[in-house]
């Protein structure tokens, strides 16, 4: 396997070497079909330059889930990949991470990114449901002409598997249409806010025991994640999210975690200390499910 970048998830003190994490962290920097603010690119190193702020004594579990075993995994080249080839590129790392029993937690990166990654999972775990935070319904059969677009994520992982989507608050009529029709397991933000069943009402939609979770930061309201390619009023907050995924990684078997989107802009930290937060809270829900 890769070795550790210089930068390390959580900071120096928490890395651990790769034969004894059971958490890969695994940073992507790709940027190739974005469609309105840039950035993504330096997504994963933002996130990792900020998660050494973060405190490693989690309050909310009451331990320090870096305990588990955390490495971080060196960026795989991508700059002359184009989004047909991303699959192929990710593969051995992905396909590695799986062997060795570790979870992947992936940081992207726009989230085209998800599809390569998870068709490597669903090799491994052929029985598994995707589970979306997002503000967008990535149902596009095609946009832009590029099939492979971020705008098209959720359409090709579901040519693989089933998926629920929640969060959901910005699409376009084709793909409204094709939710009614076939009665897409979608939870849009607007019903959310008034339904306090939610949570339990999208955990009776996964019909499977293994689930792979994939979250667009713009997932979250745009007052607390301006920094994404296209944010979207009306989103999530910071406990609906982690409400939601502790309930999700205590129910289920997690075997992939994706985190997309983040656009960082020098000065602003904020938003980079959230997704950074966020994927430390990803790797304590996940030792509590273990642990049960």
């Amino acid at each position: 396997m890769p070795s550790k970048v210089k930068e390390i998830f959580l900071g120096s003190e928490a890395g651990c070497d790769y034969e004894r994490a059971r958490v890969a962290v695994l940073p992507v920097p790709y940027e190739a079909t974005v469609s309105y603010g840039e950035g993504t690119g330096a997504g994963p190193r933002a996130i990792i330059e900020a998660s050494a702020q973060v405190e490693l004594y989690d309050e909310e579990l009451g331990c320090e889930p870096y305990r588990i075993g955390v490495a971080t995994l060196e960026e795989p080249p991508l700059s002359d990949v184009k989004p047909s080839e991303l699959t192929g590129a990710l593969a051995p790392r992905i396909e590695g991470i799986l062997a060795d029993g570790k979870l992947p937690l992936v940081l992207g990166g726009e989230h085209s990114i998800t599809p390569a990654v998870f068709r490597q999972v669903h090799r491994s775990h052929p029985d598994v449901t995707v589970v979306q935070l997002d503000a967008h319904a990535d149902l596009r059969q095609e946009y832009e002409g590029e099939p492979m677009s971020h705008a098209c994520s959720m359409a090709r992982v579901r040519e693989i598997a089933p998926a629920v989507q929640v969060g959901i608050r910005n699409l376009s009529r084709a793909e409204a249409d094709w939710v009614r029709k076939d009665h897409l397991p979608v939870f849009f933000a607007h019903e959310m806010l008034s339904d306090p069943s939610w949570m339990e009402k999208a955990l009776t939609a996964i019909h499977t025991d293994e689930v792979y979770i994939t979250i667009d930061v713009d997932a979250f309201d745009s007052s607390l994640m301006p920094m994404t390619g296209t944010p979207e009023p009306g989103g999530m907050g910071w406990y609906d999210v982690t409400g939601f995924l502790r309930l999700l990684m205590n129910r289920k078997k997690v075997v992939g975690v994706d985190i997309m989107e983040l656009a960082p802009r020098e000065g602003i930290h904020a938003p980079d200390f959230l997704v950074a937060k966020l994927a430390y809270k990803c790797v304590g829900y996940f030792k509590e499910g273990a642990d049960l």
